[in-house]
């Protein structure tokens, strides 16, 4: 049955499970951030359409549940927000407020359950943690995600901490089977985890110069 469901058009993917922070300063989405949270917290994330034009029928996005909120003393406003279910954009609701209304649909994984999926969860494991692991040293942070034994869920964790082409992610973010997906990432994600170990490496090697001491003797895995 479909719903309506604010809609705030971004030129960027959130993917179910991932957290994303956002910088709200256009006025009819300040109406959209007040009237959402006098409601359920929650809005639908979606890339707009060619040339910035009002997202198409059809498309796939990402429901943001709004987790936390900064107001600054001009209006302006940073949140974070959590990605929930996808949706299928049905078309529109006529306007009442100065943002679009949707109308939408929940756009779920095929509920079948694939082996082949399963048997890749702990190699998708291992690459998120050496993931983390290098942006653990880029960002002086520790970020440990609770892991999921669903492929599918997982399969978007492990997206969400890559750095991904945009059509990707779009592409990744439409597909229905987690064995087609994981299968993908699989394809793509090692080249992209190895990237982001040798830019940590890079930044431990650059923190040491000057110090006197010796380099660290870093591994870079499957390099």
């Amino acid at each position: 049955m479909s719903r309506r469901l604010p809609l705030f058009p971004l030129d960027l993917v959130l993917f179910p499970g991932a957290l994303l922070p956002l910088h709200i300063f256009e006025q009819r989405y300040r109406r959209l951030l007040a009237d959402c949270l006098e409601g359920d917290r929650r809005f639908g994330l979606l890339l707009p359409g060619p040339e910035g034009a009002d997202p198409p029928t059809g498309v796939i996005g990402t429901v943001a549940q709004i987790r936390a909120t900064q107001t600054l003393p001009d209006g302006r406003s940073n949140i974070v927000v959590g990605g929930e279910g996808r949706f299928r954009l049905r078309g529109y609701v006529e306007p009442e407020s100065p943002y679009l209304v949707g109308l939408v649909d929940d756009f779920a994984d095929e509920e079948s359950v694939d082996p082949a999926a399963a048997e890749r969860v702990p190699e998708l494991r291992r690459l998120g943690d050496r993931c983390l692991d290098a942006l653990n040293a880029l960002t002086d942070g520790e970020p440990t995600p609770d892991w999921s034994t669903d492929p599918g869920e997982l399969s978007f964790q492990l997206a969400a901490l890559l750095r991904l082409d945009l059509d990707f992610k779009r592409r990744l973010l439409g597909i229905r089977s987690a064995a087609e997906r994981t299968g993908l990432l699989l394809e793509i994600a090692p080249t992209a985890v190895r990237d982001l170990e040798a830019r940590a490496v890079v930044k431990v090697r650059a923190k040491r110069n000057g110090t006197g001491g010796a380099h660290p003797d870093l591994e870079i895995p499957g390099a």
